[in-house]
């Protein structure tokens, strides 16, 4: 319940402190005084995104603050998951600077507007003329008979089995286009990577086959040029190695008589053993090397298909093929695990679907059951509004798909006369009927919810004379076990109500300020006169007044 609301450069308003008591509270006021400005106030500390359009002095920082009684209210949950100190008596606070930076505090404690708006929504309902035209809406209208029935957990567990099932049609959809576009692409696939597979590709197989291709085809060129290093190392009757033993032999003599020429002696018989160790390896490689015609085909015919696989694949080697056949080979395995997880998919959706039926059967019941007690409370509801010729009827269907709210249609059907046709209340009711439906059906959700405090913002358009102080009625009732508000401009509203601020406007020097005031009895009976009244207040307006206050001096 809102025990006191502090506002400071807000709009039009330099700076308020207004206390709100339990029970009915009538705002009044002129035309463009600023009724709404605690709608606009309370907005804001409930969550509203704001901006710097709401500072009366773009200098400074824009402060509304307001202090809760929420003790009873089954509110300690949601305060520790938002990991706030929970206190009976609560202040919520909202601030924005001149540069359009908002902050949000509850109890002191920074939170964000999901936290505030989250809490916020537990208590206080703000209902404004505009949002009668909502009673024409089926969501709305699903709306009202869901907060009837008063089972959010059963709602809360079937939004989130929704959404669970749209994101498994969603991955499905996903897969099965995945599984279309690859179709035509797995065949292809198959054949490059058959292709290359049957090719028995090895990393270094391009260089050494070329290498053994160049020798092939120079082979009796490298034969006669080994075969001439052969001669001239060791088998000519002129060659390397017998002149250098024939040095080595010089220098063993020399060295009797120096010892320094011992090392070079044995340098010159190792170069003679090297050289005889290259002969011999030459003869080896020589006599190995020799024309085979087969063998160049068959590495020519190797070659040519490696050279047409790089061409083809526009790469440079073998390890780029290789590369290449396992990318492929990874893409058939993903397109094969698509068709596998279609069918996990399928699985999945019909297990959901499953569940979701269940607790949308669930659902449906407990809609269903409550459609009688609705419509027999609105016809009392109804007839005490003044419309005992009213008739007001929930149609329900079944919808052959799931939806966010489950597999149910519901359609507020009305007729305003005796015998009339019963259709739908956008064909058939007027705006003074929708505006007493509307509290109508609100009075009953009310009745039933924890909610401390509810705010009607000019709900009474449309309404005059005896209706206005049965709709008076209607919520002096309903402030018997909760805070009630209303903005109104209709006197016999305004006599019902408890207690009874004034907005008013006053012009300053440079600019206009709105504020609020508690008005005490005679305030409030020149006021309700003034409502009653033309230009001039009369002594029967203000004996009038007296009479919808039941002020007996």
């Amino acid at each position: 319940m809102l025990l006191h609301l502090s506002v400071e450069n807000f709009i039009l308003i330099p700076k308020l402190e207004i206390s709100v008591h339990k029970g009915f509270t009538c705002i009044t006021g002129e035309t463009g005084a600023g009724k709404s400005i605690l709608v606009g106030a309370l907005s804001l500390i409930l969550g509203q995104r704001a901006d710097t359009s709401v500072l009366r002095d773009k200098a400074r920082k824009c402060i509304v603050e307001g202090r809760f009684l929420i003790e009873g209210y089954n509110l300690d949950n949601i305060f520790e998951a938002n990991d706030l100190d929970y206190e009976p008596i609560s202040v919520f606070r909202r601030e924005i600077n001149p540069q359009g930076k908002s902050r949000a505090f509850i109890n002191d404690t920074p939170v964000n507007l999901n936290a505030l708006k989250e809490i916020g929504e537990r208590l206080v309902d703000i209902h404004s003329q505009h949002q009668t035209l909502e009673l024409n809406d089926a969501a709305f209208q699903l709306g009202m008979v869901d907060s009837y029935v008063g089972q959010p957990k059963i709602l809360a567990a079937y939004r989130d089995l929704f959404a669970g099932y749209n994101a498994l049609k969603a991955d499905l959809a996903e897969c099965i286009q995945k599984e279309q576009q690859s179709i035509n692409e797995k065949e292809f696939l198959n054949f490059q990577f058959e292709e290359l597979e049957k090719s028995n590709l090895s990393p270094n197989e391009q260089l050494e086959a070329e290498e053994e291709l160049e020798t092939l085809t120079h082979a009796e060129e490298i034969k006669t040029r080994t075969f001439s290093a052969i001669g001239l190392l060791a088998d000519n009757e002129i060659n390397i190695t017998d002149r250098l033993t024939e040095i080595k032999q010089l220098l063993d003599q020399a060295a009797r008589f120096s010892h320094h020429l011992l090392p070079l002696a044995e340098r010159i018989n190792g170069s003679i053993i090297d050289i005889k160790d290259i002969s011999d390896d030459l003869r080896t490689f020589s006599d190995q090397v020799h024309f085979d015609a087969d063998r160049i085909e068959k590495i020519s015919s190797r070659l040519d298909l490696i050279y047409h696989l790089e061409q083809k694949h526009r790469v440079q080697s073998v390890a780029e093929l290789i590369m290449i056949m396992n990318a492929i080979s990874d893409k058939l395995y993903s397109i094969g695990s698509i068709e596998t997880r279609i069918a996990e998919l399928k699985e999945l959706l019909s297990a959901k679907e499953s569940e979701l039926l269940k607790v949308s059967d669930v659902i449906s019941g407990l809609r269903i059951a409550v459609i009688p007690n609705i419509e027999a409370e609105m016809q009392k509801v109804l007839e005490n509004l003044g419309m005992q010729s009213a008739t007001f009827k929930i149609k329900q269907e079944a919808l052959v798909n799931f939806s966010a709210t489950g597999t149910d249609k519901i359609n507020f059907l009305f007729s305003a006369n005796k015998g009339g046709e019963i259709r739908e209340i956008q064909k058939v009711a007027s705006g003074g009927e929708l505006s007493r439906l509307m509290l109508a059906l609100k009075s009953l959700v009310l009745n039933r919810s924890l909610l401390p405090t509810v705010l009607f913002d000019e709900i009474d358009s449309g309404v005059s004379g005896d209706i206005a102080g049965k709709v008076g009625s209607i919520m002096r009732n309903m402030s018997t076990h909760m805070q009630v508000i209303a903005i109104t401009h209709l006197p016999q509203i305004a006599g019902k109500a408890d207690s009874h601020l004034l907005a008013y406007k006053e012009d300053g020097g440079t600019s206009t300020v709105s504020s609020l005031k508690v008005l005490s009895n005679e305030e409030r009976v020149n006021e309700i006169a003034r409502m009653l009244s033309d230009e001039v207040i009369t002594e029967s307006a203000k004996v009038t007044a007296r009479e919808l206050l039941n002020y007996t001096s």
